[in-house]
């Protein structure tokens, strides 16, 4: 099955939306860690297995795992973990490569065979051939930045490329057209611009977009459902990091992040 075949099943037999994202900070794990030389696997694995009934997907923050000693072996751990207790959820590697194609091609080892992840997020901003390499592995997800949640992502996402057109709108164009002839895109569109997110889904019909930018980022669920759903009220895979991994601070830190996640999932059902 490849990742969009297992996105769209998991949407439906987990009436989810929610991705819970994994940005370990282990300055903000409970105290039960502080000498846990595994920390980030121990307590990811504990999220992971405490959340997975309520995700259509993981979505592990490479950056968070590289920074620190053994991280990057912590990391490998988590995705085995996942596939091996919860093979029904795809994991998201969140780690925005973009390098020209010999580059690439080492990226999508890496991403693909070394980690064992399901998708990737990448950047378009080199061209079609430093996505390339990461469309050659046919049975997975190649996630396409395009309209940025954070405020700078104006800066270049939002110039006029001719036509009125904007730099976002063209890239939207490009990948759901010329670049998805294997059918393994989908991109990335911020909650914090609902009116763009409109923008993108009218441009790519169906296909699926990844939307960081609610609970700690402030993102509008109501809004951003309205905005990107599709006419099956599918389409969306809704990010959610912080509000779940921290929303318990003592013993109870899993189940607390189970019922953050349960009541994220349940209002983005709400206006589905």
């Amino acid at each position: 099955m490849t990742f969009i075949e297992n996105l769209r099943t998991r949407w439906q037999q987990a009436d989810s939306l929610l991705c819970v994202g994994l940005d370990p900070d282990p300055a903000k794990f409970p105290d039960a860690f502080v000498d846990d030389e595994d920390a980030l696997f121990s307590f990811c694995r504990d999220i992971v297995d405490a959340t997975a009934e309520f995700a259509c997907a993981f979505k592990p923050q490479i950056a968070y795992f590289a920074a620190h000693n053994d991280g990057e072996a912590q990391l490998q751990r988590l995705i085995a973990h996942v596939s091996g207790s919860h093979p029904q959820v795809p994991v998201i590697l969140d780690a925005k490569r973009g390098d020209i194609g010999s580059t690439a091609e080492q990226y999508a080892k890496e991403i693909f065979e070394r980690y064992g992840a399901d998708a990737i997020t990448a950047n378009p901003y080199m061209g079609k051939d430093s996505v390339d390499p990461y469309l050659a592995f046919p049975d997975k997800g190649v996630i396409l930045l395009c309209r940025t949640s954070n405020p700078g992502g104006s800066d270049l996402q939002f110039l006029d490329v001719g036509g009125g057109k904007k730099l976002y709108e063209h890239v939207a164009e490009l990948v759901a057209t010329k670049w998805n002839t294997t059918g393994q895109c989908a991109l990335v569109v911020g909650a914090t611009f609902p009116g763009e997110i409109a923008r993108v889904r009218e441009i790519v019909g169906d296909l699926p977009l990844l939307v960081p930018g609610i609970g700690a980022q402030g993102g509008d669920v109501e809004a951003t459902l309205q905005a990107g759903r599709t006419a099956a009220g599918t389409g969306l895979i809704i990010n959610n990091s912080r509000a779940i991994l921290y929303a318990g601070k003592g013993e109870d830190y899993a189940q607390a992040a189970r019922q953050a996640a349960q009541v994220s999932r349940d209002l983005i059902n709400r206006y589905r």
